[in-house]
Order: C-alpha cells, then structure tokens, then sequence
C-alpha cells in the first residue's frame, strides 16, 4: 500500500497498536522522514537521545499533552508525516477504543489521513521479551487516505470526538480489508 502515501504535502498517519515493534516498523517503511508521538515514559535513560535524533515527539498519555499535540501540528504545518497510533497503549490492535488527540490534530492539520495496520509485531517481540523473533512474519499495511467529514467548531470537545469517531471508523475498515486479504478461506 506504499502508493497511498502522498510524496509531498503534510500526512497524519493513524495505525493500530499491538506491538511494540509497531512505531518503529513503521517509521522504517517509509520513504519520507517522519515523526511519531511516542509515549513520554520512553524519554527515559539512553533511549531518550535516539528517540530525540529520530525527531520523535514525547507525548504524555492520560491527559490533553497540548505540548505534545502543538509539536505534532507543527510537524504537519511544515508539510511532514507524523505518526500516531492512536489507541493510546498496546492492545489487541483490534482498535476497540481510541484517544481524541488524533481527533485534534486531523481537525486542526486538515491534511490527508493515510491509515495504517501492523500485524505480526505482538509475536515478533512478546511483552517482557527484549530481543525480537528472527523470521516472525510482520507486514504494514497502508490505506487509500482519507479525509474528515466532521462539522462544527474543531476545538469543541464534541467535534474532536466524532473525528476521532471517524478515524476509528475509518482504521476498523481497514484493518477488516487487511484480515480478510490474509485470511486464505476468503482467497479461494
């Protein structure tokens, strides 16, 4: 799917979340630079300085991270990439909740929407492992973009709700598109 990613032009990337392989699987596959809101509590210790190289953006989980969020936008408002999965922690990947921080930043960027799916990387490195499996299959998926079809006032807590809604909607698609292209039954 890597012809869904615009070459030029700001792009907020939205992916689900199941490994921790996932950000930086990601970040890899792509042809452009990019920068992804990471989660604060890896600013810690030596991973801080690589992160920092990396361009990534530390974000603080479990409230509105406005210095996080404004360092996202000006990602965007430079015409970069910005990363971001959206559920907030690993999961199943299976997308059952979301943050409205995507919600924010899709409103106030108003830029393309490329969705994008991880599977593999929960296997590939489990929770308490620190080195990952060689040879565990792992495959990103990206989706045609998409735009937000939300009315009212973006800073109005009910309108970054329903775009993060619609994201949410939009990224379940997808992934449903991405399980039934890998489910041999549906092949046949």
């Amino acid at each position: 799917g890597m012809e869904h990613l615009p070459v030029e032009g700001p792009v907020l990337l939205a992916g689900n979340h199941s490994g921790f392989l996932d950000g930086p699987i990601v970040m890899i596959t792509l042809r452009r630079p990019s920068s992804f809101l990471v989660k604060s509590e890896l600013y810690k210790g030596p991973l801080k300085r690589v992160l920092t190289f990396a361009r990534q953006i530390p974000i603080y989980r479990g409230t509105p991270d406005r210095t996080g969020l404004r360092a996202g936008l000006n990602v965007l408002a430079g015409g970069g990439v910005l990363g971001m999965f959206p559920e907030g922690t690993r999961g199943s990947g299976e997308l059952t909740t979301i943050q409205h921080g995507i919600g924010y930043l899709a409103l106030n960027a108003n830029c393309p929407i490329v969705p994008v799916v991880c599977t593999g990387t929960a296997a590939a490195l489990p929770k308490g492992k620190a080195v990952p499996r060689l040879r565990a299959p792992i495959d990103v998926v990206f989706g045609p973009p998409f735009t937000l079809d939300v009315a009212g006032d973006p800073r109005a807590r009910t309108t970054i709700a329903a775009a993060a809604e619609q994201i949410r909607q939009h990224l379940l698609a997808h992934l449903a598109a991405v399980n039934a292209a890998a489910d041999p039954a549906t092949r046949a």
